[in-house]
């Protein structure tokens, strides 16, 4: 069975880095046709799509995000990482990882929530 789980710091000061992984269990993230996301839900936005990395290492992102944001990835540990710089307290919110396929997210996370403040 697919598992994803979000791991990170709870609170992040303003103008840092926000650093978070996601552990994938049951399948590789290596693995062909499937993407890997992260999104962020927060009362004042909604739900916003991040980006994601391919199964090859490709990134996209939301172009709102501007430069602040990048996907890396470690294939031998299975997970990938979210960083997010120069944070402010607008990036407060739910961060959710998740597989996509065919352009639907299947599975996910359980949401780790990130509050940004000094």
């Amino acid at each position: 069975q697919v598992q994803l789980q979000e791991s990170g710091p709870g609170l992040v000061k303003p103008s840092q880095t926000l650093s978070l992984t996601c552990t994938v269990s049951g399948t590789a993230i290596t693995a062909d046709f499937f993407y890997w996301s992260w999104v962020r839900h927060s009362p004042g936005k909604g739900l916003e799509w991040i980006g994601w990395i391919t199964e090859r290492g490709t990134l996209y992102s939301n172009s709102s995000f501007k430069s602040r944001t990048s996907i890396s990835r470690d294939t031998s540990r299975n997970q990938f990482t979210l960083h997010l710089d120069s944070v402010t307290p607008e990036d407060t919110a739910v961060y959710y990882c998740a597989r996509v396929h065919y352009w639907a997210m299947d599975y996910w996370g359980k949401g780790t929530l990130v509050t940004v403040s000094s």
